[in-house]
């Protein structure tokens, strides 16, 4: 079976801009990325924690932002640009807290679109234009398997998620045929601050240089959608196809919420 993007197995010589990347899934891939080859750039408002992994990984790049802020991230593009083409760019900045119908919180719902959503487009904004001249380059969005339908205590987090996936899908339609790869990470449950906040046992939770294993494989291969730890995740994509009614039913008696 043919790939859907070209596959990506030698990694020397190749920049790999990390957006979200001062700890948890982004500073596993960072490290794991560096170990490979690559020239890895990294970026998140943890200037300290992104210096500290510099420090660590000699050849590496700290380019501290706030995706939140547009002129921050059109100037880190700009430079980074300057320096040489980016070769692949993977948005791992995420923001979660659990959350109720009964206890909306309207401030957070909107940092959950900000951070989750709104970033995207402003680092797409950025970038696309040198992209498409070159007609080269990979575009990797990191949601989450809570995009894939309604869950409890998603209510911020889950539908910024499932924007990301519509997002991924129809950028792929655009941009495949003018030769860039694009790719779509749902992980499953991965022990990170954000996780961290759950009251709940998690199933097939693993660790954050698991999750950067699977991406690799996953870009690897040259797969479109890479989700992981198989175990769970193949469980969550059937529940997907489940109708309404059957699938309510399984999700209040699995959650018991």
């Amino acid at each position: 079976m043919q790939p859907m993007n070209p596959k990506i197995t030698d990694w020397h010589g190749r920049t790999v801009w990390l957006v979200g990347a001062s700890s948890g899934i982004g500073r596993a891939l960072a490290s794991a990325l560096h170990e490979r080859g690559a020239r890895v750039v990294l970026s998140a408002r943890q200037a300290e924690a992104l210096q500290e992994f510099v420090a660590q990984h000699p050849g590496s790049v700290a380019l501290p932002l706030d995706v939140c802020q547009p002129k921050q991230v059109q100037a880190a593009a700009q430079s980074l640009l300057q320096s040489g083409p980016i070769d692949l760019v993977c948005y791992l900045a995420g923001h979660y807290l659990p959350m109720r119908a009964n206890e909306l919180d309207l401030a957070q719902v909107l940092r959950h679109q900000e951070v989750n959503l709104s970033g995207v487009w402003v680092l797409l904004d950025a970038l696309l234009p040198a992209l498409l001249a070159r007609r080269a380059g990979h575009i990797s969005l990191v949601s989450s398997v809570a995009g894939f339908r309604g869950l409890p205590k998603s209510l911020a987090y889950g539908p910024t998620k499932a924007a990301l996936i519509n997002l991924a899908e129809t950028l792929y339609l655009d941009l495949q045929p003018q030769g860039l790869g694009v790719s779509l990470i749902n992980p499953g449950f991965v022990a990170t601050r954000l996780t961290a906040q759950n009251d709940f046992k998690m199933p097939a939770l693993i660790e954050p240089e698991q999750a950067a294993a699977a991406i690799l494989q996953g870009w690897a291969a040259g797969d479109f959608h890479i989700h992981f730890p198989k175990r769970f995740t193949r469980l969550m994509l059937l529940l997907r196809l489940l109708p309404y009614r059957w699938y309510f039913a399984a999700v209040r008696r699995g959650t018991g919420l």
